[in-house]
């Protein structure tokens, strides 16, 4: 049986739309790490916040690659090779979508947002740092976008919560190019999760299109803070997000707990 549709208003949207692309260009994910528990604090459900969020994605993170790719922070070579691992492992995890149960859904998702925050206290990148390419590497990158496809279609996040961190630490590269890099190949990423959301009725189109659209009037903002700040600083506010993210997602649960019992 589908899941009941929860409607929200045009103006809960737009704000949305501007806090997603405010985050996506600050933090060089596709902000689906804040949109996807946002989505479900009011009602949505986390299958079809998954899905929206994935879609919402994809305006995002093209006006986010343009920002990141003229001041030259984009590794296209790296982008082209990740992303033809995480087109076929969106379809994965999407198809793990549709059939997981809502409640390995919800702690998988938290144990999830606890992992990447840990991370970003460990890595402290430089911002001269690159990404060196062999014949090695790239098969490395094409593995991590088959992982991180899955984890984006099975969550709804754009895959850049985990992208950044792992380019980072395991590639060498700074913490923009990192950014920069993970919104190119969430691209072709977004296209290929939404096609497989779409198939399987886990999308609305609707409050993706207005999210997507708005998120793009405050992506520039966010990549420009970006570039203000530290890497120190900037790893230390992406993980207090993420755990404030947490806290609310294990209040409402508790709570509906409390209400069946």
């Amino acid at each position: 049986m589908m899941p009941e549709r929860t409607r929200l208003s045009i103006w809960v949207l737009i704000l949305l739309g501007l806090m997603m692309g405010y985050f996506s260009g600050l933090f060089g994910v596709g902000g689906g790490v804040v949109l996807v528990p946002t989505l479900m604090l009011l009602g949505i459900d986390q299958r079809i916040a998954a899905g929206t969020s994935t879609a919402a994605i994809l305006p995002t993170a093209i006006v986010g690659t343009i920002s990141y790719g003229v001041t030259g922070h984009v590794d296209w070579l790296a982008a082209a090779l990740i992303a033809v691992g995480m087109i076929g492992g969106t379809q994965l995890g999407t198809y793990l979508l549709a059939r997981l149960p809502r409640g390995i859904l919800f702690w998988g998702f938290l144990g999830f947002l606890a992992v990447v925050a840990v991370s970003l206290w460990l890595v402290v990148p430089q911002r001269d740092a690159e990404i060196g390419i062999d014949v090695w590497t790239g098969a490395a990158l094409v593995a991590v976008g088959l992982l991180t496809g899955v984890l984006s279609g099975l969550m709804g996040v754009g895959g850049g919560i985990i992208l950044v961190p792992i380019l980072m630490f395991f590639f060498g590269a700074s913490d923009l190019v990192a950014k920069g890099t993970s919104l190119a190949m969430m691209v072709p990423g977004s296209i290929s999760g939404t096609i497989g959301n779409a198939r399987r009725r886990n999308v609305d189109l609707r409050m993706a299109a207005v999210i997507g659209v708005t998120a793009c009037v405050a992506s520039p903002l966010g990549t420009w803070t970006a570039q203000a700040i530290t890497p120190f600083v900037s790893n230390i506010a992406f993980s207090v997000l993420l755990a404030f993210a947490a806290w609310q997602l294990i209040q409402k649960h508790l709570k509906a707990r409390r209400a069946s019992a």
